[in-house]
């Protein structure tokens, strides 16, 4: 980048990693107070600056300078967290906003400086908002370049146009925020930034790398990059208010396909598609309905309008069934609607599968079992997603109709004890009791280095007839969570063919033979 760097206003809040920890944690800031990140001292309290703790200091160096120092743990989570509610107080008076920091944002001072009535004016009006709003202190530094402009920041100035060379020039080098280049830099009597900056160009590349030169540049008033504002995010949402409340489901359904309407054109508006629905209800008596719906495609607005009818018609026709079959209905009438695109894409269209993939059929299917969810929930309606695992118990997952068909194991590597192909057709929810006799009729047993006592011979399930083994294989040993004596499971499974023609797969654990499996 070159030329002249864009006048700059950057807002700085001092010590916000303890004001974080206030608003966050409770931590009181105007007591003693140092926020450490690997064992030293990254920002610290005024209070504790009074007692002569400071920035790079030891944990047990600060303590030892102030007995009653609070130490709170640098957290930038919880820094960028607490800065949100001050970032969106500047967006209220000005567009283009940029976080440099948590504790810092930068706006381009062009636009404030006209309509709040000057650059010194717009900076006033802006620290006073945030103080205003947040209750938190800030100050404002204007200049070209967002380098420039934080450091006239924690001075409070503002810089004239064009003099920000100057203005950096008797500034230590420290302040380019680089120690091991500061400290190489005073060895070599480089002291100021203007003295840095003096020193040729090349030469410097040479000698002190691509970062060298970037704070060559920045040490000469001279940004390396503009302004990357944020652009606040689009409320999406639409909302719908009634006057009466609504109790019957085909007055329901008329304020749901007006609001779908109302959803989908915003959405597009914003090139964008609705892939996960939030549909919020609140009756006459305060009680709130919250419900998710999800589509592995798009969702038109008739879509969206089906869903949003099913689920009121789910609420509205409500019942106590028997076991909790179907929800309660709501105790009054809903009087407040919102539709909230949860999950949102851009809009590229969605096309027909040639296999029927993402045909007819299936949309029709998926309104079906949509239907059903909306009426009983959505846990209702499940499908099988195959994982990972070394039972074929452990292999399946069931997830809600329209959930994201996601494992709940890894399916690779290859789990070590799994068993071979093909995979049972039939896994029963509860294993079943079973024994197992050799040909002479004793009972079969696995020792612990899994030796088998005789060849299976008879196979009796519970209290049935007893039936011929005709064929076996195993065992396969599974040895899991040995490290945690309570949940350690070991066990060892088989397949056996019958003289009927039938397959299972057999499991010995604690020596009682359980049925675990039918095969085809």
């Amino acid at each position: 980048m070159t030329g002249t760097p864009a006048r700059t206003l950057l807002l700085w809040c001092p010590d916000w990693p303890v004001l974080a920890a206030e608003i966050v944690d409770g931590v009181p800031a105007t007591g003693p107070v140092a926020v450490l990140h690997a064992n030293r001292v990254v920002a610290c309290s005024e209070r504790a600056r009074a007692e002569g703790v400071r920035r790079g200091l030891r944990k047990r160096e600060a303590q030892g300078r102030c007995p009653q120092l609070t130490v709170v743990e640098y957290d930038l989570g919880r820094d960028a967290r607490a800065f949100e509610p001050v970032v969106a107080a500047v967006e209220e008076l000005v567009a283009g906003v940029e976080v440099v920091r948590p504790g810092a944002c930068a706006v381009a001072a062009r636009g404030p400086g006209r309509y709040l009535g000057g650059e010194e004016a717009a900076a006033e009006r802006i620290i006073e908002h945030v103080a205003q709003s947040c209750l938190v202190e800030s100050q404002v530094g204007i200049a070209d370049g967002v380098f420039a402009a934080g450091l006239a920041a924690r001075a409070g100035r503002v810089v004239a146009p064009g003099g920000t060379p100057e203005f950096l020039a008797g500034l230590p080098v420290e302040a380019l925020g680089r120690s091991a280049l500061a400290d190489l830099l005073r060895r070599l009597g480089v002291r100021t930034l203007g003295d840095f900056a003096a020193l040729p160009a090349g030469d410097v590349l040479a000698r002190f790398g691509f970062d060298g030169a970037l704070a060559h540049r920045l040490a000469a008033g001279r940004d390396h990059r503009p302004l990357a504002v944020r652009q606040p995010p689009a409320d999406l949402t639409v909302t719908a208010e009634q006057d009466e409340p609504i109790d019957r489901v085909d007055a329901a359904a008329f304020v749901a396909r007006a609001l779908a309407e109302q959803l989908h054109e915003r959405l597009a508006g914003h090139g964008l598609a609705c892939t996960r629905l939030g549909i919020e209800a609140v009756t006459e008596h305060g009680q709130e309905l919250h419900r998710v719906w999800r589509h592995d495609g798009l969702l038109t607005a008739a879509a969206i309008a089906d869903r949003v009818r099913w689920q009121l018609d789910g609420w509205l026709s409500g019942s106590n069934g028997r076991a909790g079959a179907r929800p309660s209905r709501p105790t009054a009438g809903i009087i407040r609607l919102r539709l909230i695109p949860d999950g949102v894409i851009a809009q590229a269209g969605l096309q027909a599968g040639l296999w029927g993939e993402t045909g007819e059929e299936r949309e029709r299917a998926h309104r079906a079992l949509s239907r059903v969810q909306g009426i009983l929930g959505p846990e209702a309606v499940v499908t099988a997603v195959l994982g990972g695992g070394r039972s074929p118990a452990d292999q399946v997952r069931l997830v809600p109709w329209g959930d994201e068909r996601l494992p709940a194991r890894p399916d690779a590597p290859p789990w070590p004890g799994r068993l071979p192909a093909p995979a049972p057709a039939v896994v029963l929810p509860s294993p079943l009791a079973a024994t197992v006799h050799d040909a002479a009729g004793e009972p079969v047993v696995i020792s612990a280095r899994l030796a088998v006592s005789a060849p299976p011979a008879r196979l009796v399930v519970g209290t049935g007839q007893p039936a011929e083994i005709v064929g076996w294989a195993g065992p396969w040993p599974v040895d899991e969570r040995w490290w945690a004596p309570v949940e350690a499971r070991r066990r060892a499974r088989f397949q056996v063919s019958l003289a009927d023609g039938a397959a299972l797969l057999l499991a010995v654990e604690a020596g009682q033979w359980l049925v675990e499996a039918i095969y085809d």
